[in-house]
């Protein structure tokens, strides 16, 4: 099955990931990566980074089209649903009717939603039961219980099967340091960087602690069964806090335990009653927790590694990063302004031309490149220039304030720099939005793309299955086209290969059948040991008949030796005209299913053989010689070409004989011939000359007919192969 968990690379997920992978299921993984790691999930897999509430998650859904989802993925810190309760419900609801939404639409066969004993509130009432009232206290317990709710009214409105687990406190590797069961990896990370351990209160108020790779045998066992509804999973025993420092004492000394003030709104006791999951799905914590400590601490010890210090190198980064994007429009303004006053009092040393505004350009420059801010910016610095050349020229400052011409220019230098500034400004604005729609569009186009190669891989995928499978409708396709001929030696040369390809079997054969006690071997299995007669008489074989009679298959329920298993009829204008026997199957190949593939396949036959007759009846005039039953030279090498196909693969005997006119003419020796030959035998023209095909007969048996066309006067010698082809 294909199983879609969200918050794949997170704690929990990322050994969900591996269980569902080890039980041999298809995983694909959504996760932001917000709090989950790549690194955490080492098995193969599919990965789509997107959050939860994303509304490209219906992309997914419509390509891996997945049969479990398991709703992992959430904001899990209750500290941050009381600082942020939007943030909170952003992911923890609206994530979560995105995900069953899509469920629904898709036709996923059941939803598994993660919440939490945060759902119960204060209660000390222990063990808490699934039908205690509900009283969270926090924007992530509430929403946990709101979160339950809306996958009741999706499985009552929209049948969608749902469950959801209240987990106990969840520990184990791989954990961070934040939500609900992070005590234990924070003592564990403190223990490993030798820091003391901080209790808040006297030690003794418990929790109900539960290894994590017990949750994910309960959340495997929901998965594949058809519990519905609300369930604890957790351990059903109280561990205190006191208990918890001495198992991790055993493991490794502690520096310090410090005992604190005791935390406004903490639960004292907790624990839940795993009554109902034990009943409903078979399942038990395996892990006490002392073995559930061992095994996370030894995680702890193997992938800890004391960073170096480099806290005054970051500082130094990031304060470098911080004020130097915000100075450096400033430093390069005044930078401009000084070239600009160079350039105003040695410009006629430098044999610059003292028609062009220079102050016009900075401005303008300014206001292009850094927008409306420094633009004016940059027309005050350069009003104040040109204040202080008239100045320095003799004008006095009063009389300039009242110069119109003075005035003009300051205003022409305003104007400017509010002009390009806003242009600039605007125009940057544009390109930042278009920039965002371009990258936004670019993702949105390399997702897609990803999406369409993992559809086009599964699309392979299923056709390699659908023409590689052993019962796909593709094989059986490919296998049955080579019945479509209209020769009906050709059709039942074929018949054997499509019987051996589909029964899986090499002990086949094909009687044909006519008017008389006698059944000729048409064809057989090449197979040594596998031996047959190539004549039956009817009366001596009672179980033949008896299929000729019914016209209906044969069983051989008694199974008696040296009978075949089935016999079924070949049936043309309501006449058995062949039987095919199927000779000492495989004991797993006795069923109902095997019997309807045998009848299947000999009807398949039986149109063919029909279409083919048909076709030869329609078209006799083109293949016979004036109406005798002589084939032309064309038709004949054809039926020819089919027994040598018959020999190669089959081992069919076939023997020709060259026949001797002396003088007779073609009808005379048609009508001699046709006297003595079988039903199976040919007779046709081979370079002008008349030639009898014998089916399945060897030299010795050829030289029985030719004793009996001796006897009719007709003189036959056997021709050779090389001759005939030539």
């Amino acid at each position: 099955m294909n199983v879609l968990v969200t918050g794949g690379y997170g704690f929990i997920g990322s050994f969900v990931a591996e269980r569902f992978h080890k039980e041999g299921h298809q995983v694909f993984i959504i996760d932001n990566l917000t709090s989950g790691r790549k690194e955490n999930v080492n098995v193969p897999h599919k990965f789509y980074e997107l959050s939860v509430e994303d509304e490209r998650c219906e992309e997914i859904f419509q390509s891996i089209k997945p049969d479990i989802v398991i709703h992992l993925a959430a904001q899990v810190d209750v500290s941050v649903s009381m600082r942020e309760p939007r943030q909170d419900a952003q992911t923890n609801i609206l994530g979560l009717v995105n995900m069953l939404e899509c469920a629904h639409k898709y036709g996923v066969s059941k939803f598994l939603f993660a919440s939490s004993a945060a759902v119960y509130g204060p209660n000390e009432q222990v063990p808490l039961n699934e039908r205690m009232k509900t009283e969270p206290v926090s924007p992530y317990g509430i929403n946990k219980l709101l979160g339950e709710v809306y996958c009741g009214k999706w499985n009552d409105i929209y049948k969608l099967p749902t469950l959801a687990f209240r987990f106990a406190n969840v520990y184990g590797p791989r954990q961070g340091t934040i939500g609900e069961g992070g005590v234990v990896s924070i003592y564990m990370q403190r223990m490993m960087e030798g820091r003391g351990l901080d209790i808040f209160g006297d030690g003794e108020q418990t929790r109900d602690f539960i290894y994590v790779e017990d949750v994910v045998d309960g959340i495997y066992r929901g998965a594949i069964s058809d519990a519905t509804g609300v369930y604890n999973l957790s351990t059903n025993t109280e561990t205190s806090l006191n208990e918890l420092i001495g198992i991790l004492e055993q493991l490794e000394p502690i520096q310090d335990v410090n005992y604190k003030e005791e935390r406004a709104g903490d639960i004292y006791r907790s624990s839940l009653d795993n009554t109902l999951v034990k009943k409903d799905l078979d399942w038990l914590p395996l892990y006490s927790v002392q073995e559930g400590m061992e095994k996370t601490f030894a995680w702890f010890r193997e992938n800890h590694s004391s960073k170096p210090n480099s806290g005054a190198a970051a500082a130094d980064k990031s304060g470098y990063t911080g004020w130097f994007p915000v100075i450096r429009p400033y430093a390069e303004n005044l930078l401009a302004f000084v070239v600009l006053f160079l350039i105003s009092q040695y410009g006629s040393k430098w044999s610059i031309s003292a028609d062009i505004d220079f102050k016009l350009v900075y401005i303008i420059l300014l206001g292009i490149v850094y927008g409306a801010r420094q633009s004016i910016l940059s027309s005050v610095l350069a009003s104040g220039l040109f204040f202080y050349e008239a100045l320095s020229n003799g004008r006095d400052w009063q009389t300039l304030l009242y110069d119109p011409e003075a005035l003009f220019i300051f205003a022409i230098y305003l104007f400017f720099g509010m002009v390009v500034g806003f242009v600039s400004d605007k125009h940057k604005r544009e390109s930042v939005s278009i920039h965002n729609e371009l990258a936004a569009e670019k993702e949105r186009y390399l997702f897609l793309s990803h999406i369409y190669k993992d559809t086009r891989k599964i699309k392979e995928e299923l056709q390699r299955q659908l023409i590689g499978s052993k019962d796909s409708i593709g094989r059986i396709y490919t296998i049955t086209r080579k019945l479509e001929s209209f020769e009906s030696e050709e059709v039942i040369t074929a018949s054997i290969d499509v019987l051996e390809n589909l029964l899986d079997t090499r002990h086949i054969s094909i009687y044909s059948v006519n008017e008389t006690n006698h059944m000729r071997l048409l064809v057989q299995s090449k197979n040594s040991g596998f031996m047959l007669p190539k004549t039956i008489r009817l009366d001596e074989h009672p179980y033949f008949r008896e299929a000729i009679e019914s016209k209906t298959m044969f069983v051989n329920k008694t199974m008696t030796p040296e009978v075949p298993m089935y016999i079924t009829p070949v049936i043309h204008n309501q006449q058995v005209i062949a039987l095919v026997s199927l000779h000492e199957p495989s004991f797993e190949s006795l069923n109902m299913n095997y019997e309807n593939m045998l009848k299947v396949s000999v009807d398949m036959i039986s149109s063919s053989l029909a279409r083919a007759f048909q076709y030869e009846g329609a078209t006799r005039q083109h293949r016979y010689i004036d109406d005798l039953p002589v084939l032309n030279e064309s038709a004949f090498r054809q039926i020819l070409r089919a027994r040598e196909e018959a020999y190669r693969m089959h081992g069919s005997d076939y023997t020709l004989l060259n026949l001797d006119e002396k003088g007779r003419s073609l009808p005379d020796l048609a009508h001699l011939v046709d006297s003595v030959k079988r039903d199976s035998d040919h007779l046709g023209m081979i370079n002008g000359h008349p030639v009898l095909l014998l089916s399945n007969a060897n030299h010795e048996e050829a030289l029985l007919v030719i004793n009996r066309l001796h006897l009719h006067s007709v003189s036959a010698h056997v021709l050779q192969e090389e001759i005939a082809y030539a």
